[in-house]
């Protein structure tokens, strides 16, 4: 279970908070729910996601049941530095996307005192670790692991299928080209398909 810090008003420190997991398991609705904590406590709050993520809307961060939060799409990871100065938290989402710039900017945020929390998919579609998510996880105060519910199987899924045929890393999709699976049901698909390539 997720612990918040608290502060010691002697000492202005920052921390990193990591929500990971698999497609469809709520990891954008978590960041969105602290996001809005923060907001009502009158935290000066920017949210950031990458600019190649238009899948719902070019500017919000958006959900996957539509719930949203204003965003600021960036390029680079660099930019986050730029345009976080005035702030207490930082939210990103998607970080897989981002160049692995994005691991030192969450920790120059962090050394400035701010809270940031960063959602993002911890395994690609062939179940590797995914971008620079690993380095995050590791330097990361908090890690929190989310899970969805396996279409096959009914249990816990942490695993991402995609569904159409693409080697591409970076393959924007929905319920239509991907859906969450857990591990025996990810690896017997992934099986069947490399059968299916014989």
């Amino acid at each position: 279970m997720f612990l918040e810090n608290t502060i010691n008003p002697n000492q202005k420190s920052g921390w990193i908070e990591v929500i990971c997991g698999s497609m469809f398991s709520g990891k954008t609705e978590e960041l969105i729910r602290r996001l809005r904590r923060a907001e009502f406590a009158k935290q000066r709050v920017e949210i950031f996601k990458p600019a190649v993520d238009v899948r719902y809307d070019d500017t919000e961060v958006v959900s996957h049941n539509q719930n949203s939060i204003d965003s600021t799409p960036v390029d680079f990871s660099s930019s986050i530095l730029l345009l976080a100065n005035d702030c207490d938290v930082v939210g990103i989402d998607e970080a897989q996307f981002f160049d692995d710039g994005i691991v030192d900017v969450a920790n120059q945020l962090a050394n400035q005192g701010k809270r940031v929390i960063i959602a993002g998919l911890d395994m690609d579609f062939k179940g590797r670790p995914f971008g620079p998510m690993p380095n995050l996880m590791a330097t990361a105060e908090y890690v929190t692991k989310v899970h969805a519910i396996c279409v096959k199987t009914g249990n816990l899924a942490n695993y991402s299928h995609r569904k159409i045929a693409s080697d591409k890393l970076v393959e924007l999709g929905e319920t239509s080209e991907y859906e969450p699976l857990s591990r025996s049901a990810f690896w017997e698909e992934i099986a069947h398909e490399n059968q299916n390539k014989l």
